[in-house]
């Protein structure tokens, strides 16, 4: 197993820039990986829910991950979520992301639909039998969201049964759960989480990082939390944690993407809007966040 290539630290669930038109730009997007990777941070994780994954067809998400791939260069690396409402399109953007140069790949539980323990090892083997053992997997799960939850019993199954699985993104919010896969492999499983709040916690759990929505906003100040936890001084952790728990409050925490789209074009990436259903944030909210971001910038 290729273990440097699996995720550590500050990996970002990076954001789908859409024009006016409703289409990708593409150029956006690559300004949007070069601000990261310059601010520092240990991954990218592109065609997640912050990228409004189940919003773009299966060409649109395939062109979101060769982007990122090539601009990115291999400088960080780069796991492409794949997860879709279709198992045969789950696998087409699977291989699509090995293909393009990918370092490995996120997927989400099934979705909307109701699914037992049977079928949810099902649905992981398939995915991890069409890879190679050394290309990693990581399990997303999003309860809140997806209607299926992945128990820790399925979650060692699938490890001990598919070596290329290393690893799961939990973004629901249960701590007790956490610590249940963090006993995985003899606590070798990689451990990522969704909860911006309890980064420095989950880390001194033992978590590997976190896929912060946030940190696409304000990304160093997730890397300095990373930094200062690695380098034993906790205290000042735990200050710099305090002060991005502020930030994400303004953030809304991930819960309205247009927040995050606004936010990032007021530290100078491109203007983007979301994609209907949903609804970009009225110029009332827009000059409320530029004001309440003032402190930060």
């Amino acid at each position: 197993m290729r273990n440097k290539e699996n995720l550590h630290g500050v990996i970002v669930p990076m954001t789908t820039p859409f024009g006016e038109d409703g289409n990708i730009d593409a150029s956006a997007l690559e300004k949007q990986a070069e601000f990261l990777i310059e601010k520092g941070v240990n991954g990218l994780y592109p065609c997640g829910t912050t990228g409004e994954m189940l919003l773009m067809d299966t060409e649109e998400r395939m062109l979101v991950a060769e982007t990122v791939v090539n601009k990115t260069e291999k400088r960080v690396p780069v796991f492409i979520h794949c997860g879709a409402m279709a198992t045969k399109d789950t696998l087409r953007l699977v291989a699509h992301a090995k293909s393009v140069g990918a370092d490995g790949i996120g997927v989400v539980t099934p979705s909307f639909f109701g699914v037992d323990d049977k079928a949810m090892i099902g649905y992981y083997t398939t995915i991890a039998k069409s890879l190679p053992d050394d290309f990693p997997i990581y399990l997303y799960n999003i309860p809140q969201c997806s209607t299926n939850d992945i128990s820790p019993g399925v979650c060692e199954e699938l490890a001990q049964t598919c070596p290329n699985i290393v690893g799961i993104k939990y973004s629901g919010n249960d701590p007790s759960r956490v610590l249940e896969y963090l006993k995985i492999r003899n606590y070798e499983f990689s451990v990522l989480v969704g909860a911006d709040k309890h980064f420095l916690q989950y880390m001194i759990a033992g978590c590997k990082g976190t896929v912060s929505g946030c940190a696409g906003v304000f990304p160093e100040m997730f890397v300095d939390i990373y930094k200062t936890y690695k380098k034993g001084k906790m205290n000042e952790a735990l200050q710099l944690q305090r002060k991005a728990n502020e930030i994400i409050d303004i953030l809304k925490a991930g819960t309205n993407l247009s927040v995050f789209k606004e936010a990032q074009k007021i530290r100078g990436l491109a203007e983007s809007h979301v994609r209907p259903p949903l609804l970009d944030i009225t110029e009332d909210e827009r000059l409320n966040l530029a004001d309440q971001l003032k402190a930060y910038l």
